[in-house]
């Protein structure tokens, strides 16, 4: 089974990239702290390369920046390539098959952070599709049994228990 999942700051902005069949594929860098501090009290990270495919990496572009916290869940692929030099370079990187969005750069570790609408916020969410997908409002003070057409009678005489 090849299964990760992490959870980390972006260390630089997304890059954005078209293959030749017009795939859009998304490359950035994840800071993820470990669990433990070093010798001098110190709390290091791991820097680990992360690919994402198709809408998902247009998202990501869109709406990461560096510093954005984020949660993936993908798995790890080990690829090869010949450089300029002619030298076979190997590389390690995680492709992400969900990304969560969990905060900005400023924001606490809140897992709401882009789940709630937020007048202050510049930043736009992931969840912000324009005027049209608004939700509909409901006049609180009309009765949304007006056009039913007869009366309901409810009784707890009748119920069962």
């Amino acid at each position: 089974m090849n299964k990760v999942f992490l959870i980390g700051r972006l260390t630089r902005d997304p890059e954005l990239r078209y293959t030749g069949s017009n795939t859009a594929v998304a490359t950035f860098s994840l800071a993820v702290n470990r669990n433990f501090t070093n010798a001098s009290g110190e709390r290091e990270a791991d820097f680990i390369n992360i690919v994402v495919w198709r809408k998902q990496a247009e998202n990501v572009k869109n709406y990461l920046s560096q510093g954005s916290q984020v949660a993936i869940d993908g798995r790890i692929q080990t690829r090869s390539y010949d450089d300029q030099n002619g030298q076979k370079r190997y590389v390690t990187e995680v492709v992400a098959d969900n990304v969560e969005f969990l905060g900005s750069k400023g924001s606490s570790n809140n897992m709401n952070a882009n789940n709630s609408a937020s007048t202050t916020n510049a930043e736009p969410t992931p969840y912000d599709f324009g005027p049209s997908s608004e939700p509909k409002t409901t006049d609180v003070d009309s009765n949304p049994f007006a056009d039913f057409g007869s009366s309901i009678e409810i009784s707890d005489d009748e119920l069962p228990f």
